[in-house]
């Protein structure tokens, strides 16, 4: 694990919200359009968190896996990778990069509990080899800096120790977007530190300035979270289920 985020991989990975946002020519194709392709890496995203839950592996794993998913459909189109492959395939790779390691034949067992659709149900053969795939469309790069530990040794910067939990939680929900393959971890981490700070009426504006941060930069995050937020509760259950019909044919 590299120990500086500006020397890794990570940071030379990071990317333009344009870029992240492309529909590849074969999904275009199947009339996926912008936001059926948001709305398929959401749902990954929590079937991901879902599917860990069961076979209990640490927060920090799920979102290496959510991050490793979302950067496969950076460069490799969804006809060709089928996200409900991608998506338990990327959760076995980061257990074993995040030395947490799920066995195969586990996640094949929970996916069989937990959905009775047929197209969801894989073995561990179909597993292993789409790994391989996996591993090639990341370029072999699976170190993923996350804000988690900024954000501790912020809130205890900032003397918001009693914000952990809601910190924490708007944390985990970024990976419902695509905020970890455009910005920095430590200014996702501001980012949540600052919307904890408007919620609790909390006056942080000298500790921002002493960190010398673009705070524009995390002002349009934080912006971009609450707006997931509001655009969230409109998502339905046939929405997402449209969006994959159309990989289906």
């Amino acid at each position: 694990m590299a120990a500086n985020f500006w020397t890794s991989s990570h940071y030379k990975q990071l990317l333009d919200t344009e870029e992240v946002d492309v529909v590849h020519p074969l999904d275009k194709e199947r009339g996926m359009t912008l936001e059926d392709f948001k709305l398929i890496k959401l749902h990954m995203a929590n079937y991901i968190a879902r599917l860990a839950q069961n076979v209990k592996v640490r927060q920090r794993v799920v979102a290496t896996a959510i991050t490793y998913m979302r950067r496969v459909y950076v460069r490799r189109s969804m006809t060709e990778y089928d996200p409900r492959l991608v998506a338990p395939t990327c959760l076995y790779l980061a257990s074993k990069a995040e030395e947490s390691t799920v066995q195969a034949r586990l996640l094949v067992f929970y996916i069989k509990k937990l959905y009775s659709d047929e197209k969801y149900r894989f073995e561990i053969k179909e597993i292993l080899e789409m790994e391989m795939k996996i591993l090639e469309a990341l370029n072999y790069y699976l170190v993923v800096f996350h804000p988690y530990r900024a954000l501790s040794q912020l809130l205890q910067d900032a003397g918001m120790n009693d914000a952990t939990q809601p910190t924490w939680g708007l944390v985990n929900d970024t990976y419902k977007m695509d905020l970890i393959l455009i910005h920095p971890p430590h200014l996702i981490a501001l980012a949540c530190i600052y919307i904890a700070s408007v919620q609790k009426d909390k006056e942080n504006t000298a500790w921002f300035e002493e960190l010398r941060v673009d705070m524009n930069v995390v002002k349009n995050i934080a912006m971009e979270i609450l707006d997931f937020y509001d655009s969230h509760k409109l998502i339905t259950d046939d929405r997402v289920n449209a969006a994959m019909n159309k990989l289906a044919r």
